[in-house]
């Protein structure tokens, strides 16, 4: 569901390259009009201006927005422009190789579609002439290198139908490689959780809790530590409900002293135009607040403006 707001005057890629182009001449940059062209087009949109762009001015058009804009709103905008597998493996490249931030790389990949993962690693491999498993196992190790690994090569059904027999089978295996025993059983874990579906897993989760009275996300945490539970965290979360999995990550990324602005705009950017409305609902079921009102409180200047334009008109 996108929640981009496409503008009452639909103006063609070819209009808002030669208003980009207007934005960035003289001194300084009409950084207000920049944000209302691009916040408000989708990924399409957005790759026909780039095109439009360097055909009309032989410039690539996120260069010249790299000259000119700066900070978190430069960060914002650069993340925003490509579609959404090259902007994952942007992503992931940066968090592996640049600024490594294994936490961010495992919610990138636990949190996407097996189709997404698959576009996600071909895309990879082209863009940076390596294998995204080869970055991995160059900053990851033990139990979160192992279920990384396996969660990007193992096929996963995108369906929704579900074996009950399996279902309760894995719920009892889960149960046997964890809370019954001393220790755990991570190889269970990682099988179970990187080789089933998202419908399947959100089974799994139901079925955990009726049969052991605690939830399977408890049962995680209680067994598990570190990057390797985040990633399984991420992974039941998501199978349940994404919207509410993205909302906590934003409620963290504002709670407290300072705002963990990488974190806000990777998961806005990202999600913009895949479920913000749910993220939005989500968020304002659990704090009684809207994220749109968060979201403003942190930021300010023209980064604020870019946010909320992501965001969508607030609902509360």
């Amino acid at each position: 569901m996108s929640t981009v707001v496409i503008p009452p005057v639909l103006s063609s890629p070819r209009d808002d390259a030669m208003h980009l182009y207007k934005a960035f001449k003289g001194l300084g940059c009409d950084t207000a009009a920049v944000i209302n062209i691009l916040a408000h087009r989708d990924a399409t949109q957005r790759a026909l201006i780039e095109s439009e762009y360097k055909t009309m001015y032989s410039e690539e058009l996120t260069k010249r927005l790299s000259k000119e804009l700066s900070g978190n709103l430069k960060k914002a905008v650069l993340l925003w422009m490509p579609d959404p597998a090259r902007r994952d493996a942007m992503i992931l490249h940066d968090a592996l190789t640049t600024d490594i931030d294994l936490k961010a790389a495992t919610e990138v990949i636990c949190s996407r579609t097996p189709s997404q993962i698959q576009h996600l690693k071909q895309l990879y491999h082209t863009l940076y002439g390596t294998y995204i498993e080869h970055a991995i196992q160059t900053q990851a190790s033990g139990d979160l290198e192992k279920f990384l690994l396996a969660y990007l090569s193992t096929p996963r059904s995108e369906g929704f139908e579900v074996d009950r027999t399996m279902v309760d089978q894995d719920a009892k295996a889960l149960y046997k490689a964890g809370e019954k025993r001393l220790g755990t059983d991570e190889k269970t874990f990682r099988m179970i959780f990187c080789g089933r579906s998202r419908a399947h897993m959100a089974a799994v989760s139901t079925a955990y809790h009726s049969m052991y009275g605690n939830t399977l996300k408890k049962a995680v945490k209680s067994e598990t530590s570190g990057n390797f539970e985040h990633g399984l965290v991420t992974v039941v979360q998501c199978a349940e409900n994404p919207g509410k999995y993205f909302a906590k990550v934003l409620r963290k990324a504002m709670k407290g002293l300072g705002t963990n602005d990488k974190t806000l705009i990777r998961v806005i950017v990202t999600r913009a135009e895949i479920d913000m409305q749910y993220i939005k609902a989500e968020y304002h079921k659990k704090h009684h607040k809207s994220l749109n009102d968060d979201v403003h409180s942190e930021t300010s200047g023209h980064y604020r403006t870019f946010l909320l334009s992501l965001l969508g008109p607030n609902q509360h």
